[in-house]
């Protein structure tokens, strides 16, 4: 016999997902490097403040962590930093995130302590250093270096820096690529006498348009030849990497989708560049941070990548010839992070429904059969898999574009799961949309303890990849030029209501939430429409106009193609603000805000609030000291999502199971 479950109303079902498993213990894999038969990979410890530990996996199965209690492998380049660390031989060099100098630990030769390599800048953190490549004796590092100085726009760079730490006093480091408004991804050739790198300029985003360069090098005496190889305003080339025989690959855009193309044949740029993954599908991504590697070339010249399609990720295998995409059934819904080993296996970070990312070894056997070893094991929750609930891919027809035609919209169904509990027959169950930020960036389906939070209290959930979103082509992709604040609001709008004319979700229970750029969508939700009755803004952009005259270089120009040049279109700046708009509102909204975010300054948060406390709409904040741009630390993070639980509480009339302390200040709930 089994028990039959309970019914209690949603949104109130006890669930052992709480806010603190969802930390405990966690550590998100963000980067893997191979070196030798060593697997390498960054962990972010929210239990730890947040830091990024570097792990170090050997032959014999064993996990080291590798740096000392205090140091954090951060870079602050572009803000959204990765790329801080590479390794060769046992010694690695990292971005230190308290000033931003890199530092050296040898660990193979038993260091324990990290001594820097480059000087100290005249300011704090005034010099910073991201996405290094190693020379192949070993003797340099080439790295993007990003300059600031007071009163001044960060001047991008890329420079060779004596891998040993001889000018770590007061030496010159040689500068190699300047002039451009932003490098990326440096990259030696297997014999180190050439480098690639791409390249771009404002008002451009690299999804927009990069160029492909390439150069004759002598690191020893500073001579450089350089010239363009491929790219343009509206070609975006990503991920430049080296095939062991010396050719340059490289994934570009321009059929419409990211596909890898070979550039170059020995000495000579192919006037033509051969297409070497040609399939209706995404390998490739928006570069929001340094580091990302959406494929790579086995040395038999085989290709393995990451392909999205309608918003999931498989693993596809392009053997030598073959010219044939071969997708491989591997249970994986999100893969990143391909790395060549030396023998034809590969490493990767990958994870499922059910599956936390983690980082694994890969072949490919015969008949397209995927071998893999985990290098790090699950978890320990205690959850049984059935309480997960499963993505559901959806596709629904949006407001129309300019041309008058309906727009299709996709989204990542989640419905409320919890094999204890049902909802009361007479009842549907409230929605969560989320808008993930960027926005130019894609919701993620693989298991996200932070999702299950919600579906497993009794909330649908439903992750919207509006108009804008990565992994549908290009031409999806640039629907919100011009259009940022209209387009992926009217898309979320569409699923809320999609859902719930499909009777899956209770009308009168729709709330919005969302981050950075997701946040800005949620505030125009709530501010120019009224299909929402609650919204949750994390670090969102309330006034356009300010984040305009007040944010980092890397994305100073950004809204440029989202609404159009400012101060030349300061009047649709004002009208997409939702601050300048708060006689709109007219529903409870909680805001959650780090104060030391420098992307969406505090400021922001505080206006939207003190306008909705004159207007007397129920809102609630949470400010975090500590905290940038998004929530690392363990505690704020617990805070921040039991405080939201607490919050739709009291506007959607259910008591959760769970004890919360209220958000002190909040005024109406």
């Amino acid at each position: 016999m089994t028990d039959t479950p309970t019914s209690i109303p949603f949104g109130a079902w006890p669930s052992p997902i709480t806010a603190a498993m969802i930390v405990d213990g966690a550590a998100a894999v963000r980067e893997l490097r191979v070196d030798g038969d060593d697997v390498w990979w960054s962990e972010g410890r929210p239990s730890e403040g947040g830091r990024n530990q570097l792990v170090r996996r050997t032959p014999d199965g064993q996990r080291h962590g590798v740096l000392p209690d205090g140091w954090n492998a951060r870079t602050q380049v572009h803000e959204y930093g990765g790329g801080a660390w590479t390794v060769q031989g046992g010694v690695v060099w990292f971005s230190a995130w308290a000033d931003q100098r890199i530092h050296r630990l040898d660990v193979g030769a038993g260091q324990t302590v990290p001594h820097p390599i480059t000087p100290e800048p005249e300011a704090p953190r005034a010099l910073r250093y991201a996405d290094a490549t190693i020379s192949p004796d070993g003797r340099w590092l080439v790295c993007v270096r990003e300059s600031h100085a007071a009163g001044s726009e960060a001047v991008n760079e890329i420079v060779a820096i004596p891998a040993d730490g001889s000018v770590a006093g007061d030496g010159e480091i040689r500068v190699l690529v300047s002039g451009p408004d932003f490098v990326a991804a440096p990259r030696l050739s297997p014999d180190g006498t050439r480098l690639a790198w791409i390249q771009w300029g404002h008002p451009r985003m690299p999804w927009d348009g990069t160029e492909l360069w390439w150069a004759t090098v002598d690191l020893d005496d500073d001579t450089i030849e350089a010239e363009v190889v491929a790219g343009g305003p509206a070609e975006s080339i990503i991920q430049p990497e080296w095939t062991p025989g010396g050719g340059l690959v490289a994934s570009s855009d321009r059929t419409g989708w990211w596909n890898v193309y070979r550039f170059t044949g020995g000495d000579l740029v192919l006037d033509d560049p051969e297409p070497l993954t040609p399939v209706d599908g995404e390998i490739g991504g928006p570069q929001w941070v340094f580091g990302e590697s959406w494929s790579t070339v086995l040395p038999d010249d085989t290709i393995v990548a990451s392909l999205t399609t309608d918003g999931l990720d498989a693993l596809a295998v392009v053997s030598p010839g073959s010219g044939r995409v071969e997708r491989l059934e591997t249970g994986f819904t999100g893969v990143s992070q391909l790395r060549a080993i030396g023998d034809n296996r590969f490493a990767l970070v990958a994870g499922g429904p059910t599956a936390d990312a983690a980082p694994y070894i890969a072949s490919v056997a015969a008949e397209g059969h995927l071998e893999t070893e985990r290098l790090r094991p699950p978890r320990d929750t205690g959850l049984d898999p059935a309480r997960f609930s499963q993505p559901e891919p959806i596709e629904f027809l949006s407001s129309p574009g300019a041309d008058g035609a309906p727009r299709t919209a996709h989204a990542l169904l989640y419905r409320p799961t919890n094999p204890a509990v049902v909802g009361p027959p007479d009842e549907k169950p409230p929605l969560l949309v989320l808008s993930h930020g960027g926005p130019t960036s894609a919701a993620r389906p693989m298991l996200d303890l932070a999702k299950q939070f919600w579906t497993s209290r009794g909330f649908a959930v439903v992750d919207v990849n509006y108009g804008g979103s990565t992994g549908y082509g290009r031409p999806y992709r640039d629907r919100l030029q011009g259009t940022w604040g209209i387009t992926d609001v009217e898309d979320c709008i569409a699923a809320a209501r999609h859902l719930a004319d499909q009777g899956i979700v209770d009308p009168a229970r729709l709330a919005i939430r969302g981050g950075s750029a997701g946040g800005y969508t949620t505030l125009c939700a709530l501010a120019f429409h009224d299909t929402f009755g609650a919204g949750a803004s994390h670090y969102g952009v309330a006034d356009c106009e300010a984040l305009a005259r007040d944010t980092h270089k890397f994305e100073s120009r950004y809204l440029d193609g989202l609404i159009g040049p400012y101060p030349e279109a300061e009047a649709v700046y004002k009208a997409r603000s939702p601050i300048n708009h708060t006689e709109g509102f007219n529903c409870p909204l909680i805001v959650l805000q780090g104060l030391e975010d420098e992307v969406v300054p505090p400021a922001q948060a505080e206006m939207i609030v003190a306008a909705l406390r004159e207007k007397d709409i129920p809102v609630a904040y949470l400010a975090f000291e500590g905290e940038q741009h998004g929530f690392r630390q363990a505690a704020n993070i617990v805070r921040a999502l039991e405080a939201e639980l607490w919050f739709y509480g009291r506007v959607f009339g259910f008591t959760p199971a769970d004890p919360i302390e209220p958000v002190e200040g909040a005024s109406g709930l």
